[in-house]
């Protein structure tokens, strides 16, 4: 296969480099036609024995959406109890989701044993079900992004007290609560980075050799 040219190589790591954990969107809704483009992509994902175990849930119903604010704001005001001083106060000025703002709620779960795929790849590793599953967040992240769409993952939250409000299945794994839309401004910098909440570390600190 001959590799792509060297043009789309660096507009790919642009798109790499400029891709944000987005929290502040607008409320303009997304074309029903262009989530379905950006949901396709990350349906292209490499996955554990072609097990394709992902589950996009689209969350429509304006009560399931509070009991996620709900939660959210329960989970924050204990998040922020944990620190103290000038970190604590630097807590309190982050904005960590996009829940009222962004028009589009997307819960992402995993099928933990998928008859799709024959077990193939998850006898010894059954959590790569949930790895693929990911891997389809990472797709769906880039593929928004090069479209203008802004996507947030709110971790800050217990699924524990969600899954029922849910009613997922037994099988499916609670992976990530996403928030999708129009971000408010493009930041070439994370915002996180730029508030001075923590830097972003170079590669040799992550590269190791043995």
């Amino acid at each position: 296969m001959d590799p792509f040219d060297a043009p789309f190589q660096a507009e790919l790591l642009r798109l790499f480099r400029l891709r944000r954990d987005v929290r502040r969107f607008r409320t303009d809704l997304v074309p029903g036609a262009l989530l379905r483009e950006v949901l396709e992509a990350a349906h292209l994902a490499p996955s554990v024995g072609l097990s394709q175990p992902w589950r996009f849930v689209r969350v429509l119903d304006p009560a399931l959406r509070e009991a996620v604010r709900t939660d959210f704001a329960r989970c924050n005001e204990a998040a922020a109890s944990t620190y103290g001083g000038a970190r604590a106060e630097a807590y309190g000025a982050l904005k960590l989701a996009g829940l009222c703002e962004a028009p589009e709620h997307l819960l992402i779960c995993s099928e933990r044993d998928p008859d799709q795929g024959h077990t193939l790849g998850r006898r010894t590793q059954p959590e790569t079900a949930r790895d693929s599953a990911v891997c389809a967040i990472q797709l769906l992240w880039l593929a928004a992004r090069a479209k203008g769409l802004g996507l947030g993952w709110v971790s800050i939250l217990e699924p524990g007290g969600l899954r029922a409000r849910f009613e997922l299945p037994d099988t499916w794994d609670w992976v990530a609560y996403l928030c999708l839309g129009w971000p408010e401004s493009e930041e070439p910098v994370p915002e996180l980075e730029t508030l001075g909440w923590e830097r972003r570390r170079p590669l040799d600190d992550v590269l190791f050799e043995r």
